[in-house]
């Protein structure tokens, strides 16, 4: 690959930079907080500059996904939700990378198929190829331009330094067991050098995520790309006809028998002789949400590997899977049932509350998928994937920390239970959860002994840098200072 870098793509390398040492600062210097959001403002600034005269193609699922990002971005500030704290650091980048490489896909390219995720690979490992080459034409220049003779006088310095490091090994060890003084000058010169180390570090990581930046856009900007895409090394293999009916009528004659002999079971809602909440939720509810998700994974790869089955032997099987789905539909009901009966006994963790969303998400999936059993034309991936972006976006828009405050609170004034002391490890949500409920009922034992030792704590809430700034955080600290304790 030769480089034909011009003076707009100096300018665009030297942004690039720029990013590079925003990121660095906004990931590797304190908690992150707003700083996400101002990362990806800029990064996104620079990055239509660069396209601002490119024709971008599949911008209607593009525009689904930068609004996505944006608000998984803003969640960094808005909440304080440990788990998505964690889950973003690795899908936010993942989504700018496939959204960067579909906008700037050729239009024919069809980016609900899985061809589509070894293009975007194959664009990231080409950024990252330009990178290295441009580093070599860089290296090249500052040959060019630099004088034969200082050259040898570096090396020649350098030889002189390797040579003269076992002297001066010796002879500093020999002047410190002579002087006192002397000793400690030289105990202190590791702390006057030592900040050189961390710069050291700093300087790599911009560097990396600017070459990054700026390979992966020049590959991007490219027009020029063939795609070779060969179709018979894309053709699944199809399943027999006969073998997967078989497999479908045994599984529905299963689960129609269970739903049947079990169905006062599942929807009573009282508990069976010798069975506790717990025992009752928790040995139903994880074995039907497996047993669910296996239903998911045998329907989609029956509805994939099946294509080439026609005619009554077709409609045969599509009946057998809508019975599936039917099945596992009132399996993920009932597994809901189970859960909704546990938060009833046990109260609300955000665990809890997450995986009865994940429930409705399923049964959006299953009634999809039913419709997709009877028309060939729809996609699967096309709608799981939308799907499963709005469901993961909206689960970071809403505040499920609050959510789970707030019913642990209404179901302390109907029963009179709560557990304080996870709403004090859940979050600063949990905290503000904690000052509410004090005001409204002090004498909760053990909820004021708990706040002054989180009012004690309360500094750690409030960062003196602006990366980490945070909404919640900020609200939780503020509150702690306002609260009156005595």
């Amino acid at each position: 690959m030769e480089l034909k870098i011009e003076k707009a793509d100096w300018l665009f390398f030297l942004l690039c930079l720029f990013a590079g040492v925003l990121a660095e600062e906004a990931f590797f210097r304190e908690q992150i907080g707003i700083s996400y959001f101002v990362f990806i403002a800029v990064f996104y600034t620079i990055f239509f500059w660069k396209f601002r005269s490119f024709s971008f193609s599949h911008q209607r699922v593009g525009y689904l996904i930068l609004i996505s990002i944006w608000i998984l971005a803003a969640g960094y500030y808005l909440h304080d939700t440990a788990l998505f704290y964690a889950l973003n650091i690795l899908v936010i980048p993942s989504l700018v990378i496939f959204h960067l490489a579909l906008i700037t896909s050729p239009k024919k390219l069809e980016w609900n198929k899985l061809f589509f995720i070894l293009y975007t690979a194959l664009r990231l490992g080409q950024g990252i190829r330009y990178g290295g080459i441009f580093i070599s034409y860089l290296a090249k220049i500052l040959n060019r331009s630099s004088n034969p003779k200082q050259f040898n006088v570096w090396k020649k310095i350098l030889i002189g330094v390797a040579i003269a490091i076992p002297f001066l090994f010796v002879v500093l060890n020999l002047l410190i067991s002579a002087d006192a003084q002397f000793e400690k000058l030289v105990n202190n010169l590791p702390n006057l050098f030592s900040f050189q180390t961390e710069y050291v570090f700093r300087v790599i990581i911009m560097l990396i995520y600017g070459l990054g930046f700026f390979g992966f856009m020049q590959v991007l900007i490219q027009k020029n790309v063939q795609i070779v895409k060969k179709e018979d090394t894309l053709k699944l293999h199809q399943m027999d006809g006969i073998i997967t009916l078989t497999v479908l009528f045994l599984l529905d004659l299963v689960y129609v028998l269970f739903v049947i002999v079990q169905f006062k079971y599942f929807f009573s809602g009282t508990l069976d002789a010798g069975f506790t909440y717990a025992e009752y939720a928790r040995r139903g509810f994880f074995e039907l949400l497996f047993v669910t998700l296996i239903n998911l994974t045998v329907t989609t790869g029956v509805i994939t590997f099946t294509k080439g089955v026609q005619g009554k032997l077709k409609i045969v099987i599509r009946f057998f899977l809508s019975v599936l789905v039917l099945s596992s539909g009132v399996l993920l009901i009932s597994a809901f049932m189970r859960m909704s009966m546990y938060e009833d006994a046990y109260g609300f963790t955000f665990t809890r509350v997450l995986v009865n969303s994940f429930m409705i998400f399923l049964l959006v999936i299953f009634a999809y998928t039913l419709v997709k059993i009877w028309l060939d034309r729809l996609s699967l991936f096309h709608f799981y994937f939308i799907a499963s972006l709005i469901y993961y976006a909206g689960m970071n828009i809403i505040n499920f920390d609050q959510i789970v405050v707030d019913r642990n609170i209404a179901r302390y004034e109907t029963t009179g239970k709560i557990d304080i002391h996870y709403l004090n490890s859940f979050s600063s949500t949990g905290v503000l959860g904690l000052i509410e409920l004090y005001e409204t009922n002090p004498d909760v034992p053990g909820l004021k002994a708990l706040l002054k030792q989180r009012n004690a704590e309360r500094e750690y809430l409030n960062p003196d840098t602006w990366q980490s700034q945070n909404l919640v955080r900020d609200k939780a600290y503020k509150r702690l200072g306002e609260l009156d304790l005595k």
